[in-house]
């Protein structure tokens, strides 16, 4: 790549979306949820990792329609930014200053991601936490494996 206007660190990762399932997912507290659990912190901020983070989010299988369903929840988050285009990310999330339709997205993009997880409604992270690693365990000790 040529061009000072790149700049790149040892901790990028890519990762093709074409129809932006992948967004939806990492934009879930569900996976952020996973993310600070397992991922690990630089300083104070979550550290991303494909290996730990990604490859052993204990995602379910999901069917055509529920996919598409966390596809048109994500872009409900981007149209939600997009509204607001002068804004960084940083300036989007900042806490206590999220725009109401922002909020409004994740809150959605939250319950779909959810759903996908548990029958119950996951009200907290804490929640969240205990049906990601219940979920794991399943995996993980499956005759699969």
């Amino acid at each position: 790549l040529k061009g000072a206007e790149i700049v790149a660190g040892n901790k990028v990762y890519k990762c093709e979306d074409p129809d932006g399932f992948a967004f939806g997912i990492i934009s879930s507290s569900m996976f952020i949820t996973w993310q600070k659990a397992v991922g690990g912190r630089i300083k104070n901020d979550p550290a991303f990792s494909n290996t730990l983070t990604w490859n052993s989010f204990p995602l379910p299988e999901v069917s055509d329609a529920e996919r598409q369903s966390i596809i048109e929840a994500g872009a409900r988050v981007l149209e939600a930014r997009a509204k607001h285009p002068e804004r960084t990310l940083a300036q989007h999330y900042a806490e206590g200053f999220m725009d109401t339709d922002l909020l409004k997205a994740h809150a959605a993009l939250d319950r779909v991601v959810d759903r996908q997880f548990s029958q119950r409604k996951c009200e907290t992270n804490e929640r969240r936490a205990q049906v990601l690693f219940e979920r794991y365990a399943q995996l993980t000790t499956s005759k699969k494996y």
